[in-house]
């Protein structure tokens, strides 16, 4: 704990001295912490608020600091209260009684304040490139597997016949928003606190747009209190993180599902799969399994988040401290997931020709019988029901819709014979009729990928 007890006095009991330090929780802010009292030391002496060799030793303190820290020589213990006053124990150290100035100026609130931002802009250019990383490797899956044919599934049960590329895309365009979603939070943590001080600003004459532009901030905060308390920031990166590890979850749990002996589509490489510690023929997707688990921790940390800042007044408190924990649990679960992801669908073996065939007169096919009677003129209800009551009945016979006689077919259309019927039901054909916007024709799949590889800032690259 720091020394500041000249108005409380005594010692701290152990602990306490334990449960109130932070500085395990800080050691990631190291590096932002000396940016920001480099910055704040830096303007002091422009402004003359400190003398210009002061200043200089401050500078030249904290830059010795950081390259101690660089090489593991500067470790702070839990015998800090926190990161901040490690560093100024450190300072004292190196330049004496002069390290004192450094604090002119400026709290501990708006430094975890400013130190906390600088990470997080860190951190979330990370995660966007680990997202965009992610799409790349869904975008090289279609091009790589695309047009293999597979059942698309609602309620998981068969459909209606899709490309994978169509699903895959389906992917890309969550994990688009997901971007777009984490470029808003960034905007938000992209101003600057510092200058602050605890709550309501300071006499001293200092220039907060320069210690924000010397840190790279977009802009300042504009009222004091609120640069020291807020949090919201924290909450929509981790709400963005939670939505994203949502995303993610579902793809995993798709890829459960696809390796499994009963869909049999897919394999993972064996850089991603273990096997049983009894079962000699197990192959297990636990690349995929742990991702699905790890969407918990991200939705718990933003729950925990909202329930530490709901009832906490105006300014701050200690209560914040604990914000980090949450956080850090979110960036680093969402992080190592996106990582795992990318390495599984970059190495992922698609079995091409698994529902090539067994597709054929499959039941999933009876919307596009029923779109053929509607443009023979029946109301699509109508066919509907005949095409719903004949699928009943070929069940119950253990026929496919590919098995109708020829007094069957010209039951339903007099005009349509056997060879109109195999058109109409020939799977992949089905696929190249969903010309609409957004559907799963090659054509369209074309235009989503050169939309996507737009919005990526990629070249473009043709499909299938």
């Amino acid at each position: 704990m720091s020394d500041l007890r000249s108005r409380i006095g005594g010692e701290l009991a152990p602990t306490m001295r334990r449960f109130g330090s932070s500085v395990d929780l800080d050691q990631r802010l190291v590096e932002e912490d000396i940016a920001g009292s480099i910055a704040h030391a830096t303007m002091l002496g422009e402004q003359g608020i400190l003398e210009a060799e002061i200043a200089a030793a401050l500078i030249g303190g904290l830059e010795k600091i950081l390259e101690e820290w660089g090489a593991g020589s500067f470790t702070p213990g839990d015998e800090f209260e926190d990161v901040h006053m490690a560093v100024e124990a450190r300072l004292l150290e190196l330049i004496g009684p002069e390290g004192g100035a450094l604090h002119t100026a400026r709290s501990r609130n708006d430094q975890i304040a400013t130190d906390l931002r600088l990470w997080m802009k860190r951190k979330l250019e990370e995660l966007d490139s680990a997202v965009t990383a992610l799409i790349e490797a869904l975008l090289a899956r279609v091009k790589a597997d695309g047009h293999v044919l597979i059942p698309g599934f609602t309620h998981l049960q068969r459909g209606q016949p899709i490309l994978l590329g169509h699903q895959l895309l389906a992917h890309a365009w969550g994990l688009t928003r997901d971007r777009e979603r984490l470029a808003g939070a960034r905007s938000r943590v992209d101003t600057c606190p510092l200058g602050s001080c605890a709550m309501a600003g300071t006499s001293f004459p200092i220039d907060r747009d320069r210690t924000a532009s010397l840190l790279g901030f977009g802009s300042v905060m504009e009222n004091a209190m609120d640069a020291v308390s807020a949090r919201d920031h924290v909450i929509e990166t981790v709400s963005s993180l939670a939505i994203l590890a949502i995303h993610l979850s579902r793809m995993a749990e798709e890829l459960v599902l696809w390796s499994s002996s009963e869909f049999e589509l897919v394999e993972l490489d064996a850089a991603y799969a273990t096997s049983s510690s009894i079962m000699p023929q197990k192959r297990n997707p636990d690349a995929a399994e742990l991702v699905r688990g790890h969407s918990g921790r991200s939705t718990g940390a933003l729950m925990g988040l909202l329930i530490l800042l709901k009832g906490l007044p105006s300014a701050y408190n200690r209560d914040l401290q604990e914000d980090r924990f949450h956080l850090y649990t979110a960036v680093d679960s969402t992080l190592i997931c996106l990582e795992v992801l990318q390495g599984v669908y970059s190495t992922l073996r698609v079995n091409q020709d698994r529902y090539e065939g067994a597709l054929v007169g499959d039941p999933s096919l009876a919307t596009e019988l029923a779109d053929h009677l509607v443009s023979k003129g029946s109301p699509f209800r109508d066919a509907h029901d005949r095409v719903a009551h004949l699928v009943a009945r070929l069940e119950s016979e253990r026929r496919g819709l590919h098995e109708l006689s020829a007094d069957e077919i010209s039951a339903l259309d007099p005009e349509l014979g056997p060879a109109g019927l195999a058109g109409i039901l020939d799977p992949r054909e089905a696929t190249n009729r969903k010309r609409s916007r957004g559907g799963s024709a090659p054509g369209e799949l074309g235009r989503q990928i050169a939309l996507l590889r737009k919005k990526l800032g990629s070249d473009p690259a043709g499909f299938i």
